[in-house]
């Protein structure tokens, strides 16, 4: 069972339920601002918290994001290595790996971001080149997320961040998996089972989001969550149906 989150916090008191999955959890801190990430927690207390998880969980349990990645006037070359050498003096020895991944313009992040650009790829080596001697300071080897297999000869590992063999090193044994299903992106080669999520329910509010149209939609999806509910958010609505699937 592999989390991705920017929060941990909440389910660090529950980890004794879920210990039967062998879970996996990858953690995305990055360097932004409220005005980027309004509603995502003080880094220091997401930093902590990952610390905490790492502590229960072990580090090879334990992967950190720094994505997605972009540049502006603020947020310059300088500005994400200073704050990433930071992140990794704070985490070294507390995860196995930072997957690293550049932003991609899908027309909802277009639309509320945007003067969002596209990172050009003299930017990303040389960022990927100073991530990857980074990261060996800190014992915390590089991958990238769907990104040009040229930026393996700067230092990165580009074969993968949710790959079998990522897994099977982290929960230390060996996974049967069926071949039967690919993943729907082409440049990726992650095992994916079957997601657990839902779209416009993230209350995070990232201007950069892909996941979520407007925040209104969001605080509508919210307001209908029902613990008690089988579904993420509202009820069964006539003429639907649960399925289980394996």
């Amino acid at each position: 069972l592999c989390f991705c989150t920017k929060k941990p916090q909440p389910m660090l008191a529950r980890l004794n339920e879920l210990s039967a999955f062998r879970p996996f959890w990858f953690v995305t801190v990055t360097p932004y601002g409220k005005e980027i990430e309004p509603f995502v927690p003080d880094k220091a207390r997401v930093l902590e918290s990952v610390r905490q998880l790492s502590a229960l969980v072990g580090a090879r349990g334990v992967g950190w994001r720094y994505d997605p990645v972009f540049i502006t006037e603020k947020y310059s070359l300088e500005y994400h290595l200073s704050s990433f050498e930071k992140m990794a003096s704070a985490l070294s020895g507390y995860v196995n790996t930072c997957v690293v991944s550049f932003i991609d313009l899908y027309e909802k992040t277009k639309r509320n971001f945007p003067q969002a650009r596209a990172v050009s790829m003299d930017e990303q080596k040389q960022l990927i080149q100073a991530f990857a001697a980074i990261g060996q300071k800190y014992r915390i080897p590089i991958r990238t997320c769907c990104e040009n297999a040229s930026l393996a000869q700067y230092g990165a590992d580009v074969s993968g961040c949710m790959t079998c063999e990522v897994l099977e090193k982290a929960l230390d044994c060996r996974l049967n998996v069926p071949r039967s299903k690919k993943s729907p992106r082409t440049a990726c080669d992650c095992l994916l089972g079957a997601d657990i999520g839902m779209y416009n329910t993230c209350p995070h509010g990232c201007v950069y989001c892909y996941a979520n149209y407007d925040r209104r939609t969001v605080e509508r999806n919210l307001r209908q969550h029902d613990p008690a509910s089988p579904l993420l958010t509202g009820h069964l609505r006539a003429g639907g149906s649960i399925v289980e699937v394996r």
